[in-house]
């Protein structure tokens, strides 16, 4: 199981992400959906940064909290050997939802992360039966989250 983590989350309006307890959530999280030797990238970024991204991948010119880039199927596959995606963060999105919902940066983050995964993992919610199936796995993973 391989995480790689890029972008620099203090530089990003003064917050910061716990890197360690990220890269812990991110190996919990592949082990919880079978995929313990895959690898997955994760990028923590700003609000303009995942905007552009938004708007060149989903044609909508507007930060979001998280995208996904699957490398086992879709518009990004190149069947690398057990490389999953990428998970695109906004970490500045994510701690304004943590200020809304009080909760801490850090699991704003890894609740991010895990819908971001169960993207990658083919799971999605463009109806509502879709929906409650992503949400209960989502539940599923977030009891098993290091703390």
């Amino acid at each position: 199981m391989s995480v790689m983590i890029s972008g620099p989350p203090d530089a990003i309006r003064g917050s910061r992400v716990d890197v360690p307890r990220l890269r812990r959530t991110a190996d919990a999280i592949l082990r919880g959906i079978g995929q313990s030797k895959s690898e997955l990238s994760i990028a923590l970024v700003d609000d303009a940064s995942i905007a552009e991204l938004n708007g060149q991948y989903r044609d909508k010119p507007r930060p979001t909290d998280v995208l996904s880039f699957s490398l086992v199927e879709g518009d990004f596959a190149d069947h690398r050997g057990g490389m999953l995606g990428d998970v695109v963060i906004s970490v500045e999105t994510a701690a304004e939802q943590a200020k809304e919902r009080h909760r801490g940066l850090d699991e704003t983050v890894a609740r991010l992360l895990v819908h971001g995964v169960l993207h990658l993992a083919g799971h999605d919610h463009e109806d509502d039966d879709e929906a409650r199936e992503m949400q209960a796995e989502e539940r599923r993973l977030l009891k098993v989250l290091p703390r």
